[in-house]
C-alpha cells in the first residue's frame, strides 16, 4: 500500500499510512491521504442531528406539557386544530385527535432538510458523500440532486416561505411570552422564547433563498437600489449561515424542553417583575 512520508524541522517524521475508503466513479480504489481525524466532524454531525430528530419526533407525537400560560412550545406553534391547549388558530375541527404539531411540523422540518447548509451536513456524516475534502466517497456512483428523493431540495424557496411565516408567529408567542394572566410582566420563560424567535429569524433570514430572493435575478444593481440595499445586509448575516442553522436548532430544541417542564411541574419559572 502507498505511504507518504511527512519530512519536519528535524528532518524526519513517522510515515502515514493513509485510510482506503471508496472508489472514484468509474475509477480503481482511492485512499485518503489524509493524516489528521477528519472523521471526527461528520460523526458529531451526524450525532448531532440524530439526537435533535428523535427529540423532536418525540416531543411532536407526545401531545402534552406544551403550554403553559403564556409560554407554548415552538414545536406546536402554530396550534392551528380545535384540541389544542391553547387555542391560537382553530381551523381544523374536533375530528383532529392525535397531536396538533403533526399539522406543522412538515413545513419547518422541510426548510431545513433542504437548506443549503443541512445538505452539505448531512451528505457528509450521514452518507458520507463525501465525508470530507480528500477523503472518496463511500458511494460508487452519484446522480446529484436530480432523481428522487433529493430533487426535493429544489423546492426549498417554497419552504423558505412557509419558514419565514413560521417566524412572525413565533414572534407573536414571543410577545405574548410577557403577557402573564396577572398582567404583564417578564420571567425566564419570557426571555428564552425572545431568544428562540431572534435566533430562528437569523438562520431564515440569512438563507440563501432569501439572498437570492433579496437581490438576485438582477442584471445590475443601479437600478434597484432597494433590493441591492437589501442583498449587502442579507449578505451579511448570510455568512454566519452554519452559525445561525447550529444555534436554532440547538436553542429551539432548548426551549420546548424548558416549557415542557415549567408545564409538568418539574421547575417553577422565576418572575423578574
Amino acid at each position: 500500500m502507498t505511504t507518504i512520508e511527512e519530512v519536519g524541522p528535524a528532518g524526519n517524521a513517522p510515515s502515514v499510512t493513509p485510510v482506503a475508503l471508496g472508489r472514484t466513479r468509474g475509477g480503481p480504489d482511492v485512499p485518503t491521504l489524509r493524516p489528521d481525524r477528519w472523521w471526527i466532524q461528520p460523526t458529531v454531525i451526524f450525532l448531532g442531528l440524530t439526537a435533535f430528530v428523535a427529540y423532536s419526533t418525540w416531543a411532536a407525537f407526545i401531545n402534552k406539557d406544551y403550554f403553559h400560560a403564556p409560554y407554548i412550545s415552538p414545536f406546536y406553534s402554530p396550534c392551528i386544530s380545535s384540541n389544542c391547549t391553547y387555542q391560537q388558530l382553530p381551523i381544523i375541527g374536533t375530528w383532529w385527535s392525535i397531536s396538533p404539531s403533526i399539522l406543522i411540523v412538515a413545513f419547518p422540518l422541510g426548510f431545513r432538510l433542504t437548506c443549503y447548509y443541512y445538505r452539505k451536513a448531512y451528505y457528509r456524516s450521514f452518507w458520507w458523500s463525501p465525508p470530507a475534502c480528500a477523503v472518496a466517497d463511500a458511494h460508487p456512483r452519484y446522480s446529484g440532486e436530480t432523481r428522487f428523493p433529493l430533487i426535493m431540495q429544489n423546492v426549498h424557496r417554497w419552504f423558505f416561505y412557509a419558514g419565514a411565516v413560521f417566524v412572525v408567529f413565533l414572534g407573536i408567542d414571543a410577545v405574548r411570552a410577557y403577557d402573564f394572566p396577572g398582567g404583564w410582566g417578564m420571567g425566564l420563560g419570557s426571555l428564552i422564547l425572545t431568544a428562540n424567535v431572534v435566533l430562528l429569524g437569523l438562520y431564515t433570514f440569512s438563507c440563501h433563498a432569501c439572498r437570492h430572493l433579496a437581490g438576485g435575478g438582477l442584471r445590475g444593481f443601479s437600478g434597484h437600489k432597494i433590493r441591492h440595499w437589501l442583498w449587502k445586509r442579507v449578505s451579511v448575516v448570510n455568512a454566519h449561515h452554519m452559525l445561525f442553522a447550529w444555534l436554532s436548532l440547538i436553542f429551539v430544541a432548548f426551549t420546548d424542553v424548558y416549557v415542557r417542564l415549567v408545564a409538568s411541574g418539574v421547575i417553577t419559572d422565576p418572575r423578574f417583575f
